[in-house]
């Protein structure tokens, strides 16, 4: 019997070797959003590229993946995986504790933001946060301090005007396997920020929602490894935005707000406003104003920002984590434009990507 049972296993390890090394190579995970190692050359670090290539070249690495996540949760009873929990098919990060000192950094690069370019503009700030802030406690999982988070703004900011964003949002106004907000679900939140900047607020039924044809799996999905339903991602579009034209300023070239080339792209969040930027300029010819704003922002900003656009002729996207703050007067005219400093709670909280 013992023999019967060792041939098997060898036959079954020797069978999944062969595969490894002889079925095409993967070139990315679609769940977790990198390249995987490829079938290594023969060289003096054969042995160790072909422990990475084997690791993420292993047949049926997602369904051990997922296996492996079930066992944790479901058996062992653990609360999380990878940091990332499921409440009511919501996957969740699990974003503890306050990082008070992340914060303070955060604050300090507005601050020198603000005292070499924005003296003479209306300045306000919106804090966007995570979905922990509504599904954290309820679920019984630990938070971060966001009382503290908050209050910390308050004090490190008073040249700036906050718009307070937690009354008008949800944990359902999530993506259930991302850490974004859903564009279709904005329309409130929208309008709290329009109406603290003083222009006028969007109302849903100016705008047509599109679904888009392929399933979005969010960040979390390829993180916790857990079953879940794909999300399906919406463009909100009207005559105005149509219009509308976009210059980034990386590439030199002009594009629309909603970047169609990124259907394919490994994050379909990418198709608003063409995912990571540093530096965008939103023109609007249907602009019922000559007002400009300028938001610097996180990828939060990027569903947020088409809905903000309806009163100014100009809206300016900076996100400092991908360009120096203080190489934007070679790019930017910082001439008493409102100003919005949009970022989630994942970003302040972690924040030395802030250049």
């Amino acid at each position: 019997m013992k023999k019967y049972q060792t041939i098997l296993v060898l036959g079954l390890w020797g069978a999944l070797a062969l595969w490894a090394w002889f079925i095409p190579s993967k070139q990315i995970s679609e769940a977790e959003r990198r390249p995987l190692a490829q079938k290594p050359a023969f060289s003096d670090t054969f042995t160790t590229d072909f422990e990475s290539y084997s690791l993420d070249q292993f047949p049926l690495r997602d369904s051990f993946r997922t296996l492996k996540s079930l066992f944790h949760t479901v058996v062992l009873g653990q609360r999380d995986n990878n940091g990332i929990y499921l409440t009511d098919g919501t996957a969740v990060k699990q974003e503890y504790p306050l990082n008070a000192d992340s914060v303070n950094h955060a604050i300090g690069r507005f601050q020198k933001i603000y005292d070499k370019y924005l003296t003479e503009s209306r300045c306000f700030y919106a804090i966007v946060p995570d979905k922990g802030y509504y599904l954290g406690e309820e679920s019984e999982h630990l938070t971060m301090d966001y009382d503290t988070l908050y209050a910390q703004a308050a004090a490190g900011m008073p040249w700036a005007e906050e718009i307070d964003l937690r009354p008008v949002l949800s944990g359902a106004d999530y993506y259930r396997t991302d850490t974004h907000w859903r564009q279709e679900s904005l329309i409130p939140a929208a309008a709290a920020l329009c109406e603290g900047l003083g222009v006028t607020p969007p109302k849903a039924e100016d705008f047509a929602m599109t679904p888009l044809e392929r399933p979005f799996y969010g960040v979390y999905y390829g993180q916790a490894a857990l079953p879940m339903e794909p999300d399906t991602l919406y463009l909100m579009a009207n005559d105005l935005l149509a219009r509308c034209t976009v210059y980034d300023y990386e590439t030199e070239k002009t594009g629309s707000v909603y970047d169609l080339t990124k259907l394919g792209s490994r994050d379909l969040y990418d198709v608003y406003l063409s995912g990571a930027k540093a530096l965008l300029t939103i023109e609007n010819p249907g602009a019922k104003t000559d007002r400009e704003l300028v938001i610097f922002r996180d990828s939060f900003g990027s569903s947020m920002a088409p809905l903000l656009v309806s009163d100014y002729a100009k809206v300016t996207l900076v996100d400092i984590r991908y360009v120096q703050p203080e190489l934007l007067e070679q790019f930017l005219d910082f001439h008493g434009q409102d100003v919005l400093f949009l970022y989630s709670t994942l970003v302040l909280n972690s924040s030395a990507a802030l250049k």
